[in-house]
């Protein structure tokens, strides 16, 4: 550290190198001449007063580099520049010499001479081997220690990168194989070899509803005229025969909406993949028979193609978190034959629709209109349950819901196919023979009756009115089991098939009453 205590007058040394002190020089003596031009300064053999009432100068309190008046030892006296007589100044004094340059040079040479002995030590210690064994620092030994330590680092080092990308590539593994490898079966597809096998087995349908319409007078006045207007609607199929018979979905071919209820297409086509076949694709198609409860309808084409057919599997082998694909054409041909995937959410939900409960497949795979009777697909490529949007949306009142799907599984699918082949209709189907209006529990409430279905008709010769069952009888349970509403009591007769005897518990007046009957089959031109 450099000495700061400065003598007055110099200035603080700013570089790190130390600098020589330079001598101070005494100011000349020189002859004013009256031509020079100079400002008059303090005339140091004046008075004070004389001096003051002669130059006057305006009031300093002084200066940090200039010394104070009164300061011992620290006034420099002017040179006297008047400009009269020409009168030489005295000599000024000299100032004391400043040691800071001798003591920073001091400084710097008793480092430089610590560093250099520190050197030589060092070199001697090292040097010297019985000096070196006194003090533990044998080089060798250290040089051991440190490759040992450094082979140890770095076979540390080298194993926990090892497993660091062990890890690394595990998880990316995992991230890669989570919807192929991972939901798939052991010896799975890959999917574009699913999609090549089962996409030629996959069509469109296309059906020509008519909606009739009643046109109003302009003047409020006589009756409008009918009219006919054709809609058309779009689906999925899939080719179950080499003969040419398709399954979908009934509601593809089939309008049984409250509002419009435009009954059965005028005209249905079956639209063939254009990337499979060749020639003619686009094929008038014969509606088989349908059931719109179990939504599943067959159709039928003649052509000459060379129809590939879909592979089924066992839709009762399925397991939640499988992986699925589904085949379809959303919103259209505009995106014919469009792939999603997904996994198996859930099996056996039940969803009541048509006045039936029907226990599906739920995926997270993309359904949207123009899916309806598309395949869902197991990791071998075969077939085992058929989507429906319907299904889908009416699980959710139409609300939008992401990642919410059903498909019919395959196993109940096929024997309603084999049934609508064969009979025309969906056989074994159970029927009580009645039809009603659920007691909620407001009515309840506001009329002393027990919660249930409230019969409003029985159809002569069914089962129900050969069990003796009558017009206001309050159906509360069947089979013991409570139902609450015309759903809950079809969902229990379902379970059932025709020829199945079951029991109804009814309320009538104040009493409760037990029946027993014999479940009848349902065909088409029947009714609850």
């Amino acid at each position: 550290m450099l000495d700061n205590n400065f003598g007055n007058g110099s200035q603080e040394n700013t570089n790190d190198n130390p600098v020589t002190p330079v001598e101070p020089v005494s100011a000349p003596q020189q002859t004013l001449t009256p031509a020079e031009e100079v400002q008059p300064v303090k005339d140091p053999f004046l008075g004070a007063a004389e001096q003051a009432a002669k130059n006057p100068q305006p009031q300093s309190s002084g200066s940090y580099y200039s010394p104070r008046s009164g300061e011992s030892g620290s006034f420099i006296p002017p040179v006297n520049n008047n400009g009269g007589g020409g009168q030489t100044p005295p000599e000024q004094p000299k100032q004391k010499r400043s040691h800071k340059g001798l003591r920073a040079l001091g400084m710097f040479a008793a480092v430089a001479f610590i560093s250099y002995a520190a050197i030589q030590c060092y070199q001697f210690a090292t040097e010297n081997e019985t000096l070196r064994r006194f003090l533990g620092k044998d080089s060798d030994s250290e040089n051991r220690i440190s490759l040992q330590t450094g082979e140890t680092e770095s076979a540390s080092t080298e194993a926990a990168s090892t497993q660091a990308n062990q890890n690394s590539d595990t998880l990316s593994t995992v991230n890669a194989q989570h919807w192929i490898d991972l939901a798939a079966r052991e010896n799975a597809m890959t999917i574009p070899d699913i999609v090549d096998k089962v996409t030629p087995a996959t069509v469109g349908v296309a059906s020509t509803f008519v909606r009739q319409g009643q046109t109003f007078s302009m003047w409020g006045f006589g009756g409008g005229e009918t009219y006919e207007q054709e809609v058309p609607a779009t689906g999925t199929g899939i080719i179950m025969s080499e003969d040419g018979y398709i399954i979908t979905n009934a509601h593809v071919i089939y309008d049984s909406s409250e509002q419009y209820h435009m009954g059965e297409a005028k005209a249905v086509q079956v639209v063939l993949n254009e990337d499979y076949y060749e020639g003619e694709t686009t094929l008038d198609a014969q509606i088989i028979a349908y059931d719109v409860a179990e939504d599943i309808a067959v159709l039928k084409v003649n052509t000459t193609q060379d129809l590939t057919v879909a592979e089924f599997g066992n839709s009762d082998d399925l397991r939640v978190g499988e992986l699925v694909v589904a085949i379809g054409n959303p919103l259209g041909f505009d995106l014919f034959g469009s792939v999603t995937t997904g996994i198996v959410s859930a099996l056996n939900r039940e969803v009541a629709i048509n006045d039936s409960t029907m226990r599906l497949i739920q995926t997270d795979t993309a359904i949207n209109a123009g899916n309806s009777g598309g395949p869902l697909i197991n990791s071998y490529g075969q077939v085992i349950g058929i989507n429906s949007s319907k299904i889908s949306s009416s699980y959710y009142d139409e609300a939008s819901v992401e990642g919410l799907c059903f498909a019919i599984p395959i196993k109940h699918a096929s024997e309603v196919v084999n049934d609508l082949i064969n009979y025309g209709y969906v056989t074994g189907k159970p029927l009580i023979g009645i039809s009603g209006r659920p007691v909620t529990e407001e009515i309840s409430q506001a009329y002393g009756l027990p919660i249930g279905v409230y019969v409003q008709s029985v159809v002569k010769g069914s089962a129900a009115d050969l069990a003796g069952i009558k017009v206001g009888d309050i159906i509360i349970a069947i089979n013991d089991k409570a139902i609450s509403d015309y759903d809950e009591l079809n969902s229990e007769k379902d379970q059932y098939k025709a020829g199945d005897t079951i029991t109804l518990t009814v309320t009538r007046g104040d009493q409760d009453l037990t029946f027993t009957l014999v479940l009848q089959e349902k065909k088409p031109s029947s009714a609850n």
